[in-house]
């Protein structure tokens, strides 16, 4: 039984990703960003409880990874449509039907190369302790940042950036870029709660705290580029040794 808990908190994840889309089709954007937040606890409990309890499985991973698809694949794109549609509220672009958008639907890339990027990493077996380009919970904090920046720290400047259709498009396509580049970037998976060997984690987990208790919602896209930026001097510093 004990071998079935990791799949039981994969599967609060799934819960989570489905009542998160519902919330997001709704327009409820922060309902569905609250839900997607508690999707990707459990997503990291799952893997802390299936090491825990020496219980990883074949199983375990492909569900994990259907998971994330509806968690951080599908939500994503959802919000990035919903977002992109309120950037073409003046009637700019194409339309399928009378009131519905062809440019909207962009957001979807996200879902995508989400998608593409989960299937790569169940058949990479080098992808155990680091990743090569960026997760997808990571990517689905980034994209779930623009709607809670825009309800909680609104202005007119943030406000004309964040729903600027060519913003929001160009975020788009390097949300896709990133999910399946070549970048290497460290994983926040603990073997031990030891300080040595996990220096990289603390410090990043240590100064996102701070920038989330100074900054709040902004503080999201930073530390994405601070994951990134640790990453690239933490390869750097190990090539070069």
């Amino acid at each position: 039984m004990k071998k079935q808990i990791p799949n039981l908190i994969t599967l609060l994840n799934v819960l989570c990703g489905c009542i998160a889309t519902v919330f997001a089709v709704s327009n409820e954007l922060e309902l569905a960003c609250v839900f997607v937040f508690l999707g990707i606890f459990f997503d990291f409990f799952d893997g802390l409880a299936a090491r825990l309890l020496n219980a990883q499985s074949e199983l375990g991973l492909q569900l994990d990874s259907l998971a994330d698809m509806i968690t951080s694949g599908l939500v994503p794109g959802i919000v990035m449509y919903k977002l992109l549609n309120m950037s073409v509220v003046d009637g700019w672009g194409a339309t399928f039907l009378e009131g519905v958008y062809i440019f909207p639907f962009a957001g979807f890339i996200i879902t995508m190369a989400s998608a593409y990027r989960l299937a790569k990493f169940n058949i990479d077996e080098n992808q155990t302790s680091s990743f090569v380009g960026l997760p997808t919970p990571a990517n689905a904090l980034l994209i779930l940042s623009l709607p809670l920046i825009l309800f909680y720290h609104s202005n007119d400047s943030l406000n004309a950036i964040i729903l600027n259709k060519w913003f929001l498009l160009v975020v788009t396509l390097l949300s896709a870029y990133l999910l399946n580049s070549k970048i290497a970037l460290f994983a926040l998976k603990f073997k031990n709660w030891s300080f040595k060997g996990n220096e990289q984690r603390y410090i990043f987990i240590i100064i996102s705290f701070v920038f989330i208790i100074t900054a709040k919602f902004i503080a999201i896209p930073i530390i994405i580029l601070l994951y990134i930026l640790m990453s690239l001097l933490g390869s750097l510093k190990s090539n070069g040794n």
